[in-house]
């Protein structure tokens, strides 16, 4: 059976053009090849789904870093980003490098590829003798946007009986999906060595919110997206899982990471294989979806795209995907060495180096709020204006007034929430209640417009250095913050406020939005 859908000329992935680019009709997915020899021309990926969007960034930072030989830093960082310079300043990424990289894993890119010996494209062959042929995971359990199994529909209606063969654009992405967001907890069963088991642990991202540089163009993005390796980095030791001359030993542990390449596409803990579709052998009919090492690893893989905070515990984990947290509040967390707060949370590492490449980068937030098995609530996509132009190391006096900003908004936000809680308590007379209700319209109200606010003063800030705090009036912003809490708490309010009981919680509550009641102190406190 011959192979087919090979990623590297199969118009798969979705893009944005950019307004410059030189062709007059243009086609909505391209493959690989192209996506790398066109990427000055790309404005960026046009991925709907976050996670997806995530996942195919970091494939293609390593793709990246093999073309342009930024794989390497032997001769320390400082080296390196010159060489990264040099390929910023030739506009575009090479094109005999790429063609030639294309050439030499051209038959490691087919999606579908059942030749004796085939090693389809992210996939694990030895499934079609591992695993039960009968119970396949199927397309919908593949498709992340389609409920399979008694799962809610999403997007639109499946059926397991008579599944839609998903288009191969579908197919790519929600592999991709798989090997970074995929759940863990119970699998198709998988028999190795006389072994059979049906066990899976989470992918490296599931849970975890990523952020990224965003350029004016996807050669720009994916050239801020890199970090420069260790000096002790071998290239030829560290691989991406369609490099390996042989499959690693299901029965052991992961492979080590042993540098950006590695790290980037090859943290997977779960196995897949695509079947082709009976009627149409260019589309898939359905998937065997597994665990891929018994030996669980010790801890996530690190990774230089996630906020890393640390539990009570003493643990480090990846700050987590909340679709109702605004991206500004993460934004000192991204740009200063030592952010605030009792998490002890450390920048994205891509970000010390994003800067060297544009001012005027912006934050892309990506991830899926989800918990570590089964339950998924929402995607998360959020883009800031440039910002880059503030990271620490670039601006001495202007760093402080982010926190101070961000602070503020936050401060103003959480005495809205306790404000509401304590008057519709009061209202009800039940101290027990969770109060919900006006503290979730209170939210609604308030987030928005502080977040407003807040990119308002965020541009009015000094990047310079040369003006203290950053020209931040600490005062008038914190006066704008209470006037939109304040604002927010009368109109939660104003329905019970006509009323003797209403009125009287209402106005007792009220004393939250100004820090509360302060505790007497000395003597007189007896």
């Amino acid at each position: 059976m011959p192979a087919s859908l090979n990623i590297a000329d199969e118009p798969l992935f979705p893009v944005r053009w950019a307004p410059h680019a030189a062709r007059a009709v243009l086609p909505d997915k391209v493959g690989v090849r192209e996506l790398l020899l066109r990427s000055h021309e790309i404005e960026g990926l046009a991925v709907a789904e976050a996670p997806l969007h995530s996942a195919l960034l970091h494939v293609l930072y390593a793709l990246t870093a093999r073309v342009c030989g930024l794989d390497e830093a032997k001769e320390g960082p400082d080296d390196w980003v010159e060489r990264r310079d040099d390929v910023l300043q030739a506009g575009m990424f090479d094109q005999e490098a790429v063609e030639e990289y294309v050439a030499r894993y051209y038959n490691r890119f087919f999606l579908l590829d059942a030749r004796e010996g085939g090693r389809p494209w992210m996939q694990d062959p030895r499934l079609a003798g591992q695993c039960d042929s009968g119970k396949t995971a199927g397309v919908n359990k593949l498709i992340m946007t389609r409920p399979s199994g008694n799962n809610h529909s999403w997007f639109q209606h499946h059926s397991d009986a008579q599944p839609d063969p998903p288009t191969a654009s579908e197919v790519v992405l929600s592999l991709l999906g798989w090997h970074y967001y995929g759940p863990s907890g119970r699998c198709s069963a998988r028999e190795v060595n006389g072994v059979k088991s049906a066990s899976a642990g989470a992918g490296p991202l599931r849970t975890a919110l990523s952020y990224h540089p965003d350029g004016d163009t996807l050669f720009e993005t994916l050239l801020a997206g890199l970090v420069p390796p260790k000096r002790e980095v071998e290239a030829k030791q560290d691989l991406c899982p369609w490099e390996w001359e042989e499959l690693p030993d299901p029965d052991g542990p992961p492979p080590a990471a042993t540098g950006p390449c590695s790290k980037l596409t090859a943290g997977s803990v779960h196995a897949l294989l695509l079947v082709p579709n009976e009627d149409d052998r260019s589309r898939v009919g359905d998937a065997y979806i597994t665990w891929a090492y018994r030996q669980r690893r010790g801890g996530r893989p690190d990774d230089d795209y996630v906020i890393w905070q640390i539990s009570q515990q003493g643990n480090a984990y990846p700050r987590l995907a909340n679709s109702q947290r605004a991206l500004w509040r993460d934004l000192d967390a991204l740009l200063l060495i030592d952010p605030p707060g009792t998490s002890q949370p450390r920048r994205p590492a891509v970000f010390e180096w994003a800067v060297e490449v544009s001012d005027e980068l912006r934050v892309r937030a990506l991830g899926f709020e989800q918990d570590g098995q089964a339950k998924d609530t929402q995607f998360v996509d959020a883009l800031t204006p440039p910002v880059i132009g503030f990271v620490e190391q670039r601006s001495a006096r202007t760093y402080p007034a982010v926190g101070r900003l961000r602070g503020l908004g936050e401060r103003f936000g959480i005495r809205l929430d306790r404000a509401l809680r304590r008057a519709w308590r009061a209202y009800v007379n039940d101290q027990k209640d969770s109060a919900e209700a006006w503290a979730a319209e209170g939210a609604a109200r308030y987030w928005p417009a502080a977040e407003a606010e807040f990119w308002q003063r965020f541009t009015l800030l000094d990047r310079t250095g040369a003006v203290l705090d950053g020209g931040l009036d600490a005062e008038a912003a914190r006066r704008a913050f209470l006037r939109l809490a304040v604002g927010a708490y009368d109109d939660v309010t104003a329905s019970a406020a006509g009323t003797q009981r209403g009125a009287k919680a209402v106005e007792e509550a009220r004393i939250e939005l100004f820090g509360g009641t302060r505790r007497k102190t000395g003597p007189s406190a007896a």
